[in-house]
């Protein structure tokens, strides 16, 4: 089962903001999109905004299939 492909789209931040968001990103081991797609689901459900989790990625090797199993 694979994911439905994310939304990309241009975004435009103050330089301090960003500095911000990337110290916040590194202390919670994130990237930098991680930690505002982060930021922007807390920042929804305090305004009581209901939003589906994210299917986590699969993580490891994907299984071998083929010949020999």
């Amino acid at each position: 089962m694979t994911a439905p492909p994310k939304k990309a789209f241009p975004l435009r931040l103050d330089p301090a903001l960003h500095a911000a968001i990337e110290r916040a990103a590194a202390a919670d081991l994130r990237s930098v999109n991680a930690e505002v797609e982060c930021l922007l689901r807390e920042a929804l459900a305090r305004r009581g905004v209901k939003v589906a989790a994210p299917e986590k990625a699969r993580r490891g090797r994907p299984p071998k299939t083929g010949e020999g199993e």
